[in-house]
């Protein structure tokens, strides 16, 4: 099978060529033809495997005819990473049609995407919070979109996006065709599709299995020898370009910093970055100025470097499903990849977890000449947290005369001798142990 028997458009076909497709990956020879004939349809299948053209070229095809200048298609990535190389893509492939195609997403300035919507376009990729923001001010009209779709589902999900969704899909027109893509099929993204699809045509691929040319190991380590350990691997380890996955964003920006300090070309990609940031390190990741690029999964959405010639996981993930999705990242296109995982004794539970979804078991390593029986160090800071209060000690009562008990500290007035604790300001409440900690939910809505 080759692209031209699907019979796009010619100026579609033409953005094919000029791209150098030459024959569909199993994603696009599945999905494509029921896209073509507008029916919604459900694909699973892995970063990677080619699926933004199974969705993007039909849309091209569809845009061509029809009244242009207005939303007709709209696509909602979990990332801005994604929501930019999605949109790349449909620039590429749509380079002949003159159809306009706008990213929208938080962290920059709202004003140049609210004129690109004022100029006209006909397709949007956009990031839930921020295309919540343009309807709740009316800067995008929803209300003739003929093409939906949610893209990596299973992320919008982890990330906390469903309701985000929920809301999107109240401003849509109900007649409409949507497509949805995942890599997993947890019982929400099944309660999702069966919400917004109608009569889907199912594509799966590959059965989310990750890809058969990784090769798979755990290094046993403990947990305050993690870094030495990662520099002795990479000292001793034929790598191109290397993806390090870590757990929190403090992790990933102080690990790329240390390995920036031991000698590499490293970077770290994590949510607190602005955006600007954020691209100067993928880019440098893909063109090859970064060698190691340090991230945390939320981060790492939307990364396709075709030549990641090692995975290690920092961290082992939550479960065996983002395990998948890791090291989905190295063995692509044929290449053989490595995937390198430390793992602590906490962490055993999870390491079955990820072997029964493998059907296999994991082979553990150890490296020759690394010293594991180093001891922690009595007060280890490196990852954790700073150590609590004492806890069920009674406030000290102020002196009187002194401007311990006043809430006001006027210039010029006595200082409060140091307790070695902090002050209680009037009004509040001594915590004790055991009491219930009230916990803020933000919104995520700036991804």
């Amino acid at each position: 099978m080759n692209f031209q028997s699907f019979d796009f458009h010619p100026d579609v076909a033409a953005g094919v060529t000029a791209a150098g497709y030459a024959s569909p990956t199993p994603i696009q020879a599945q999905a494509i033809p029921p896209v073509m004939l507008g029916r919604d349809v459900m694909g699973l299948a892995q970063t990677g495997t080619g699926k933004t053209a199974a969705f993007a070229l039909p849309i091209l095809h569809r845009l061509m005819q029809g009244k242009q200048g207005h939303v007709r298609a709209l696509i909602v990535a979990p990332t801005r990473e994604l929501a930019e190389q999605i949109h790349e893509s449909i620039s590429a492939l749509g380079r002949q049609t003159r159809l306009r195609s706008i990213t929208v997403y938080g962290g920059v300035n709202i004003n140049p995407q609210i004129q690109k919507l004022k100029s006209g376009v006909e397709i949007v990729v956009a990031c839930p919070g921020r295309l919540l923001d343009h309807i709740g001010q009316g800067t995008i009209d929803v209300s003739r979109v003929e093409v939906l779709v949610l893209d990596e589902a299973d992320q919008m999900f982890d990330m906390g996006f469903f309701p985000d969704i929920r809301r999107i899909l109240k401003h849509l027109p109900k007649q409409r065709q949507t497509l949805l893509f995942s890599a997993t099929m947890p019982d929400e993204i099944r309660r999702l599709a069966h919400e917004v699809l109608n009569d889907p045509v199912t594509v799966q691929v590959g059965n989310t299995a990750p890809p058969v040319t990784v090769s798979h190991a755990l290094y046993p380590v403990e947990q305050h020898l993690k870094t030495p350990l990662l520099l002795e691997l990479l000292r001793h380890t034929d790598t191109e370009s290397v993806l390090v996955f870590t757990r929190t964003k403090h992790r990933a920006k102080r690990l790329g910093e240390q390995l920036e300090k031991a000698g590499y070309r490293a970077a770290s990609l994590q949510g607190n970055l602005s955006q600007n940031r954020r691209q100067a390190a993928l880019d440098g990741f893909r063109d090859g100025t970064f060698q190691i690029l340090v991230a945390t999964d939320i981060a790492a959405r939307g990364i396709d470097v075709s030549q990641i010639s090692h995975v290690v996981n920092y961290d082992i993930p939550d479960t065996a499903e983002a395990y998948v999705h890791r090291i989905g990242r190295t063995g692509r296109a044929a290449r053989s990849g490595d995937a390198f995982t430390l793992v602590t004794s906490e962490d055993t539970a999870m390491v079955r977890a990820i072997e029964r979804a493998l059907k296999s078991s994991l082979e553990r390593r150890t490296v020759e000449g690394f010293d594991y029986s180093v001891p922690a160090p009595k007060k280890d800071t490196e990852f954790v947290r700073p150590p609590r209060e004492p806890q069920n000690r009674k406030p000290v009562a102020a002196k009187k005369g002194t401007a311990q008990g006043s809430p006001h500290n006027q210039a010029g007035t006595a200082k409060p001798k140091a307790t070695g604790r902090a002050q209680q300001q009037p009004g509040q409440t001594a915590h004790t142990a055991g009491a219930p900690q009230r916990r803020v939910n933000r919104s995520r809505r700036s991804h």
